[in-house]
């Protein structure tokens, strides 16, 4: 039997299609698909079998747009993954993409022995094989929700490590910030020194790490301001440390922020975008989430409240 290359055993589990015109999800499979039941294409969603723009959809009526790629899977629906605090997103021989909720380690350390998001995953790769294991790539904060990738075999996992900044494309979050921020958009630049119980800002060269933030305002209403920030660098705390360098601390952050003032009850900063070219494949992938509902909720406007003047970019 021919021994399948890496290339081909990352690429042959979906057969992809390019969406034309705009449909319903239901109606495009069931188009591609005359001779299926409506049983039978539900049970495709059901089971986690089609992608849209490489993220596992289960919506029927997901409103489908010319230009989107529909992927569905070749194989049986074998192991299936259900559990509160991850959703899975995509899964192919090298890599598995998830939605971390907040509150859930990344990964133990040596003083918290919980359950983990990579302990999670281990466990539900082990089904198929008890050799298996997620493979850490990045972390996110306990606190931090949002998207974060796994390898599933330590040659890969040692290529997205070497290879992060080249391979990773586009990483973005969103946060809630105390306080209407004064500039529309900007970029923060900063030594980090991590020490231990907090991480020491500092703008000048101190021996720390250089950081990088780059964030545009999306909205200001309440005494709140909703940020999209985009890294350039990727340590420690630094989206929480360098929004309290602005005066604007991420809100629920009781180490860097206001302590008692946590309307959400919950640190308000969620990964909401990751790209990246396959580590096997070169393909650009992008996985993206909607804003938290309860992010945007603080920032709706009440009842005979008087716009917020515009502000200017400084």
């Amino acid at each position: 039997m021919e021994k399948k290359t890496p290339l081909a055993r990352a690429k042959t589990r979906y057969t992809d299609y390019t969406v034309r015109e705009e449909m319903e999800l239901m109606d495009y499979l069931a188009k591609l698909m005359p001779e299926a039941s409506r049983t039978k294409l539900k049970s495709l969603l059901s089971k986690r079998l089609v992608l849209v723009n490489n993220t596992i959809t289960t919506q029927y009526n997901y409103l489908l747009k010319p230009g989107m790629k529909v992927q569905i899977s070749r194989a049986k629906a074998g192991k299936e993954f259900h559990n509160k605090y991850l959703k899975l997103l995509y899964e192919d021989a090298y890599i598995i993409v998830v939605e971390k909720k907040e509150g859930l380690l990344s990964v133990k350390t040596d003083r918290e022995k919980e359950r983990t998001a990579w302990s999670f995953l281990t466990e539900y790769l082990q089904k198929s094989d008890r050799r298996a294991q997620a493979y850490v790539v990045h972390r996110l904060d306990r606190d931090t929700s949002g998207i974060m990738m796994f390898a599933k075999d330590e040659k890969t996992q040692n290529t997205l490590r070497d290879n992060w900044h080249d391979i990773v494309f586009d990483r973005r979050y969103v946060a809630v910030v105390n306080g209407e921020m004064e500039r529309d958009a900007g970029s923060v630049k900063s030594w980090l020194t991590d020490k231990k119980l907090y991480v020491k800002s500092s703008p000048v060269d101190d021996g720390g790490q250089f950081a990088v933030t780059h964030y545009r305002t999306i909205k200001r209403a309440n005494g709140y301001s909703l940020m999209e920030l985009k890294l350039e660098t990727g340590r420690k705390n630094q989206i929480r440390v360098h929004m309290a360098d602005l005066g604007h601390p991420v809100i629920g952050d009781g180490r860097y922020g206001i302590e008692d003032q946590n309307p959400l009850g919950r640190l308000a900063l969620h990964a909401f975008k990751l790209c990246f070219y396959h580590p096997v494949t070169r393909e650009p992938m992008t996985f993206e989430t909607p804003y938290p509902t309860d992010f945007k909720r603080l920032l709706v406007k009440k009842e005979n409240q008087s716009p917020t003047p515009k502000r200017s970019e400084q």
